[in-house]
């Protein structure tokens, strides 16, 4: 299994109060402490209203960029705030990539609530899928992992199973599953927006309401069953009901559409399960996840 990668910058408090007194001096005597590090971005709350997030390695930075091009573009049709930048922070002498200044989200993530908690919000997450979920532009941002044939993660699921198999009991049946998911027919439609990593540590609840979807890092277009994979990944099976009837309450879904994006699931489910040796939560949304695939 994998643990976070280590950062390949030197990010402190101090470091960040230096980006925000040369770059947003009107921003830089606010109170500031770290909120967060993870496996792409070092968060810090700024005030009580602003985070500031910066990459930590250098994979990381295009990422950031797509946030920075492309959310104030997508932001007005979601249906839910999004972390669009406010600021948008340049390299220096001394950090070498874009960072921003992003709205602080009050409340907490879907992965500390149980699954029966999440069925309250599931037509929000549904709105909010098919608000995103439009024809992209040819200059989307490409992402190798998300929106493309299911097939193409072929390698990578059955590598990940295989070095899972000596503590899940139920590799092998993931196993088998997963061929029979690949084998469904793929996407012929338009490339559609897609936020590429619907799992319940990006999405911030707060009054038994979803309050924002966060990380739009994974941003891409193509095959929509990629997000779809919500259904599994976030809901027990009476939300995943009820996020799959809002959607075909506004579009027509196919069959092969569903069977693709429970393998999406599977596909990241496995993907959590392998990266989480230091992330108990992350640990346990990629086990809930894989059950309820298998289920």
């Amino acid at each position: 299994m994998a643990t976070l990668p280590a950062a390949e910058a030197d990010i402190s408090a101090a470091l960040v109060r230096r980006l925000l007194a040369e770059q947003f001096p009107e921003l830089a005597s606010l109170p500031l402490h770290e909120a967060a590090s993870g496996w792409d971005n070092a968060i810090y709350r700024l005030g009580d209203a602003l985070a500031v997030r910066l990459p930590r390695h250098a994979a990381a930075a295009p990422l950031g960029l797509h946030e920075q091009i492309w959310l104030p573009r997508l932001a007005a049709g979601l249906g839910l705030p999004a972390p669009v930048p406010l600021r948008c922070g340049r390299p220096s002498s001394y950090f070498p990539w874009p960072w921003s200044v992003l709205r602080w989200f009050e409340g907490t993530t879907a992965a500390d609530l149980p699954a029966a908690r999440r069925r309250a919000w599931a037509g929000q997450l549904a709105d909010f899928v098919d608000g995103l979920q439009q024809p992209a532009p040819p200059d989307a941002p490409v992402n190798p992992v998300r929106g493309v044939p299911l097939r193409a993660r072929d390698a990578a699921v059955r590598r990940r199973l295989a070095g899972l198999a000596a503590e899940l009991p139920a590799a092998a049946e993931a196993a088998r599953l997963w061929q029979r998911l690949c084998a469904a027919p793929g996407w012929d439609g338009p490339a559609l927006w897609l936020h590429g990593d619907l799992h319940p540590a990006n999405l911030v609840t707060a009054g038994g309401r979803l309050a924002a979807v966060i990380d739009f890092g994974d941003l891409t277009a193509g095959d929509p069953a990629t997000d779809l994979a919500a259904a599994w990944l976030v809901f027990d099976s009476a939300g995943r009901r009820d996020f799959r009837d809002v959607l075909g309450s506004r579009r027509r879904i196919g069959a092969a559409t569903w069977q693709r994006a429970r393998g999406w699931a599977l596909n990241i489910a496995t993907a959590l399960l392998a990266s989480s040796d230091d992330s108990p939560l992350l640990r346990q949304a990629g086990e809930a996840a894989l059950a309820e695939v298998l289920g």
